[in-house]
């Protein structure tokens, strides 16, 4: 039976984004995932939070059953047996190497979502996204760009002490489907904005 995994940054810097309610159902998903490996099915911001985090959650997961699979093959790594999961300073490592990894994404984005994410992460009231806009989203993600990214986009420009400044007015749904605005803000918010490496993904 797992015993313990790593908890990332990242985990609490979007939950952080949420209010009470989804941030609860944000980590009761993800301590279900990790400890059993069961799905939660979700809605609206919290399910955005969440598969922005699922390449990293799913690198976990796949981690530690391949380790208890060498480890201990005759045993149920979820049922658990006689020992508890043990996890070495160098899968620590791997896995926060896998976790800044891009990940080409071909999944339509949940608009409504980004949408309400976008208004409360900068408390404006943004009302749709029309078409042209949408396209652009589209073409991020064709070009190899990941939710992941876009999401932490929005994140490190919340932290950002310039648009603080202006009162983040070019914190528009439009501007996080720039490409120079992913590749700018784009980076891994494991980092803590201190210094960062964009994260271009060509094909």
């Amino acid at each position: 039976m797992r015993k313990a995994f790593n908890f990332y940054r990242s985990y609490w810097e979007v939950a952080n984004e949420l209010n009470d309610k989804d941030r609860l159902a944000f980590y009761d998903a993800l301590l279900k995932k990790q400890f059993t490996n069961e799905d939660t099915e979700l809605n609206g911001m919290v399910k955005f939070a969440y598969l922005s985090q699922k390449h990293s959650i799913d690198k976990q997961i796949d981690g530690y059953i391949s380790q208890m699979s060498k480890r201990y093959p005759n045993e149920d790594p979820w049922q658990g047996g006689t020992q508890g999961a043990y996890v070495d300073p160098t899968q620590q490592e791997e896995e926060k190497e896998e976790e800044k990894e891009e990940e080409k994404v071909k999944e339509k984005i949940d608009y409504e979502a980004l949408l309400q994410f976008i208004n409360v992460t900068f408390n404006r009231k943004f009302q749709v996204f029309n078409d042209k806009v949408k396209s652009k989203y589209s073409s991020l993600l064709k070009q190899g760009y990941t939710k992941n990214q876009v999401m932490n986009a929005i994140i490190n420009c919340k932290s950002n002490q310039y648009h603080k400044e202006k009162n983040y007015q070019y914190c528009t749904p439009e501007f996080f489907s720039r490409t120079d605005v992913i590749d700018k803000y784009g980076f891994d918010v494991t980092d803590n904005g201190n210094s960062y490496t964009p994260q271009i993904i060509h094909e």
